[in-house]
């Protein structure tokens, strides 16, 4: 495989990080914004998988996203988003100014819930577009190996 050659900086902060000098697990901020009412963004990369060598499969990126956006907000009122990446290796999750270690302890509290969660919310034809594509067993077992390594979250580079 090539190269990729950079001439410019690109404009999804993603694209700017070499995926293959990070080392996962980690969960790191991938964004910060400022909103004109003065609130900020911080847009976390929850990543799961080491890029390019594994992902999760695509019922478990599902059932972790709804437990997640679900359970999340029973810890804060601070989340504005949690979703999947396209490459199956982890998520986004987008907040109200949550430091890093208050979003870690909140994430880690959820996937505590997560855990001991006995359905998927809203895996249904009426509350979900793909309502059948899901997998509590796989999110919980993802969820239990990510947790299991929460002392190298913060170790983002190889």
């Amino acid at each position: 495989m090539s190269e990729p050659t950079r001439a410019k900086r690109m404009n999804v902060e993603s694209f700017n990080l070499d995926h293959r000098a990070v080392r996962a697990p980690y969960v790191r901020v991938a964004d910060t914004k400022t909103l004109p009412g003065g609130d900020t963004l911080i847009k976390y990369d929850v990543r799961f998988c080491q890029p390019n060598s594994e992902h999760l499969e695509m019922p478990t990126v599902h059932s972790i996203e709804h437990l997640t956006a679900e359970l999340m907000r029973n810890h804060t009122d601070r989340l504005v988003d949690f979703s999947p990446m396209g490459c199956q290796t982890g998520f986004y999750a987008i907040t109200l100014g949550l430091e890093p270690a208050a979003f870690m302890d909140i994430l880690a509290a959820t996937f505590a819930d997560l855990l001991e969660a006995t359905e998927v919310p809203a895996a249904n034809e009426e509350q979900c577009g793909w309502g059948a594509n899901h997998t509590l067993q796989g999110a919980q077992e993802a969820v239990r190996a990510f947790l299991s390594k929460r002392d190298e979250w913060t170790e983002v580079m190889a």
